[in-house]
This record gives structure tokens, C-alpha cells and sequence, in this order.
């Protein structure tokens, strides 16, 4: 499992003053960018491969809101992968607390810069190793 940490901005709230639902699915992007990177992988690399990973699922539950300034830690995990899909899971909690505020998943393939499905194992295998390598 991966954290990463964001803190709630004012541009992120609504007119209730809690983070507009929609940030949290930016949040668990944000959380993906920087674990890809933290596995030497950053998306710049990858697509230097010719490679690209579309979001083909994204889903988001949400449990507490989240508030301005709060610093949410951001879990990652992932939970499935096959060379062709990556799926990871999310667990946002504010980071003083450890108040779980709000689960996601989000579900990825690799293409080509033509859009066909590629096979990490057969066009960036040092990449499909590290997320095996991550799998739990």
C-alpha cells in the first residue's frame, strides 16, 4: 500500500463549505500519478513507451465529508492486475483524525496511442513486473 497526501483547497469547496464530491475522484488520480512514479514508473516514461492508460471505471464512495485545509492521506493499493488492466483501490482519511472519509476504486487499461489494448508484458515488461510486484 502507497499514501499520498493532499490538502483540501478553498477552490475544492462548495457553498456548504465541504469539498464538492467530484475533487475526491481528482484526489484518487492525483494518488495514482505519484505512485506510479514512486514504482519508476511516472506517466511521462510510460507514454514515452508509446503507451497509455485510460480510466475505463471510476466509482466513489463517500463516508465523512471533507473540510478546507484538512489534510487527507490517500491509501493505494492494487487489487487486480492482469498485464492488460490495473485496478487500484483507495482509502481517503483526514490525517489528524485517521477518519476514513471516503473509499474509491478506479479501473485502467493500456492502449497504444491508436487506442488498441496492449499487453504490458509484451510492451513494457519492467512496468507489468512492478505492478505484479505490488499486487496483494
Amino acid at each position: 500500500m502507497q499514501d499520498y497526501e493532499h490538502k483540501a483547497q478553498y477552490y475544492e469547496t462548495d457553498q456548504m463549505g465541504i469539498i464538492h464530491h467530484s475533487n475526491y475522484i481528482r484526489w484518487m488520480e492525483e494518488a495514482r500519478m505519484a505512485y506510479l512514479c514512486r514504482i519508476g514508473f511516472p506517466m511521462e516514461k510510460i507514454e514515452a513507451g508509446g503507451i497509455v492508460s485510460p480510466v475505463v471505471d471510476v466509482s466513489c464512495q463517500y463516508k465523512k465529508s471533507c473540510r478546507l485545509n484538512e489534510v487527507i492521506v490517500i491509501r493505494i493499493r492494487i487489487k487486480e492486475y492482469n498485464s492488460v488492466k490495473l485496478v487500484l483501490e483507495y482509502e481517503m482519511y483526514e490525517k489528524e483524525s485517521k477518519e476514513l472519509r471516503a473509499v474509491g476504486i478506479s479501473s485502467h487499461c493500456f492502449t497504444d496511442r491508436e487506442g488498441h489494448i496492449v499487453s504490458l508484458k509484451k510492451k513494457l515488461l519492467q512496468l507489468d513486473r512492478a505492478f505484479y510486484e505490488n499486487l496483494i
